[in-house]
């Protein structure tokens, strides 16, 4: 249980669901041609998850001093898993991890998309180590590797089986893909700045220069209420351009991400303490979660 709760596994379960959503879901909607059988793409999930296993392992390890103040009720490395062993695990897991990813990409004839893993454990080890600290940058980091994490499903399951006949269809798809892609770093990447709010205690001790800790607390929230604003206005653009013939996308967008994005923004506006932030931060968890639900509807919007 004490693992379970170190490598965030509530996160990896919605990592893997975001990716089996796309697989069978939205590839067989458009009736796409596919790369990996039902083995290769679960080896796909499991590297995935391995690597940001290991980047939160990475991440709690770095922040001990920080967590005392800013959670120390949810402490566990020190407490229930020595940092020996954490430190054992981050290693095991990016060896697991990248291993199996240079399995893949030698299986679908790309050995350079190999390179795609060794990078993303490199970036969670230094986001850990160094780039937190800076400001905007860690946020950046994190948010964009949420989105890879989308992303790499398209780059291993359509790219390689792209032929001059097809390449309208898998563009378009890959397409849909890069936008929901794109939805999840601008939300995670609000996110972040929530919890840096959330968290300015323990990083402020910890030296890390964050968002809060160089504009204030005030300013900082204003920035957050304008990125919200930002999400509906590039929401609303979307659903005009794409899905004001289809009735139930309309709908569901309208109610399932647009009306909690007014939520989040009117309640960001007014946030002051701690618990405040951890709510906006946990709303947005749930608008990221429903927008990608959305992928549902599509097989109901081409069936009419």
């Amino acid at each position: 249980m004490h693992f379970l709760k170190l490598i965030r596994f509530q996160n990896l379960l919605f990592i893997a669901f975001v990716q089996v959503l796309i697989k069978y879901s939205l590839f067989p909607t458009f009736e796409v041609n596919v790369t990996l059988n039902a083995f290769g793409f679960g080896l796909l999930i499991f590297s995935t998850l391995c690597i940001a296993a290991a980047g939160y392992i990475i991440n709690d390890i770095y922040d001990l001093e920080i967590d005392r103040i800013n959670k120390p009720d949810k402490t566990i490395i020190g407490k229930k898993i020595s940092e020996k062993t954490a430190n054992t695990l981050f290693i095991i897991l990016n060896i697991i991890g990248v291993g199996i990813g240079f399995y893949l990409s030698n299986l679908i004839s790309k050995p350079g998309f190999s390179a795609l893993f060794i990078i993303i454990s490199a970036l969670l080890y230094l986001y850990a180590s160094h780039l937190k600290g800076i400001i905007l940058v860690g946020n950046l980091v994190v948010s964009a590797l949420i989105a890879l994490s989308i992303i790499i499903v398209g780059l291993f399951d359509l790219l390689p089986v792209i032929t001059p006949e097809n390449q309208v269809l898998q563009s378009t798809v890959f397409g849909i893909i890069a936008d929901y892609a794109l939805f999840a770093f601008l939300l995670n990447f609000i996110r972040e700045i929530v919890k840096d709010l959330e968290d300015i205690n323990g990083d402020k001790n910890g030296g890390l220069n964050t968002l809060p800790i160089a504009l204030g607390r005030k300013r900082t929230v204003q920035i957050v209420f304008g990125l919200g604003v930002l999400v509906i206005s590039v929401v609303v653009f979307y659903m005009y351009s794409y899905f004001y013939r289809d009735q139930t996308l309309v709908m569901y967008f309208l109610f399932c991400v647009i009306a909690p994005l007014l939520y989040f923004c009117v309640k960001a506006w007014e946030a002051k303490t701690k618990k405040e932030f951890s709510h906006l931060s946990t709303v947005l968890k749930i608008i990221m979660l429903l927008g990608i639900c959305s992928i549902f509807i599509y097989p109901i919007e081409i069936i009419q």
